[in-house]
């Protein structure tokens, strides 16, 4: 929505994060442009994760600086919706289905104020979208991993945010809850939305994605995937982790694979 600012839907300058004193992200600098659907792609433990909660102000920072719009996360939490990794959720917290979409609510809200009707109506709304409305009175520890993905799905629509970050939302899904996952973001991005998504299937990131973020600690390349997903970033960002790329590398009749490494 370019009413919202001038400024990128996200910056981050100098950003290092580190963990008893082990650096995980090293001066990472992004500018992101509106209504791109984004990948974050780099091998296990390249800090993925990390970097979308250092932005959101959910791990400790050692330096650097991010803005959402040109203004500090805090300021504009209410322009960001987050997916996070399923397995880091308590499924078996009592509640169900339309009560987790109804959370998304509250930042629109604020704590003291009540859901009503416009936001059970939205809410549902956001449910059927995901095609979850049968199951909104169904305990979210009674639904499948695809399903509880849905819910999640749901919830941040419900926020109706404007930047979304979403951590892994295909790991661990069936085919047709990929398919429905992936048509979801893509409308988004129709709307001017701008989806950072934290991704680990190299064969789809030229299918699903427009924009690439590379990265293994530090930021390999950044930019519209076709300029930079190719094989000399994959080799940078992958190393010897590299395996298995016949497939993803096919379009590159002279690319080469790279020899395994111990890692």
């Amino acid at each position: 929505m370019k009413g919202i600012s001038n400024a990128s839907p996200l910056t981050v300058h100098d950003l290092t994060v580190a963990y008893q004193k082990k650096p995980v992200l090293r001066n990472v600098s992004l500018t992101i442009p509106e209504g791109k659907l984004i990948g974050i792609i780099g091998p296990n433990g390249a800090g993925k994760s990390t970097l979308i909660k250092a932005i959101q102000g959910l791990v400790p920072v050692a330096s650097g600086q991010t803005q959402i719009y040109g203004k500090p996360y805090k300021q504009q939490r209410k322009l960001v919706g987050y997916v996070p990794q399923r397995e880091t959720v308590d499924w078996d917290f009592p509640t169900n289905a339309l009560d987790v979409v109804l959370m998304g609510r509250y930042g629109k809200l604020g704590w003291f104020r009540r859901p009503g009707k416009h936001d059970r109506q939205l809410s549902l709304q956001c449910l059927q979208k995901v095609g979850m409305s049968d199951y909104a009175d169904r305990q979210i520890s009674q639904l499948s991993g695809g399903q509880q993905q849905r819910v999640f799905l749901a919830r941040a629509l419900a926020q109706e945010a404007q930047l979304y970050f979403m951590d892994e939302p295909f790991a661990g899904v069936d085919a047709a809850t990929e398919k429905a996952i992936i048509q979801l973001l893509t409308e988004l991005k129709v709307q001017q939305k701008t989806v950072l998504v934290v991704h680990h299937d190299l064969q789809t990131v030229e299918e699903y994605f427009d924009w690439v973020i590379m990265l293994n600690r530090r930021i390999i390349a950044a930019g519209p995937t076709q300029e930079v997903f190719t094989t000399e970033n994959l080799h940078k960002t992958y190393g010897g982790r590299l395996q298995h790329l016949g497939a993803v590398l096919s379009s590159s009749p002279d690319a080469v694979l790279p020899e395994e490494e111990p890692l």
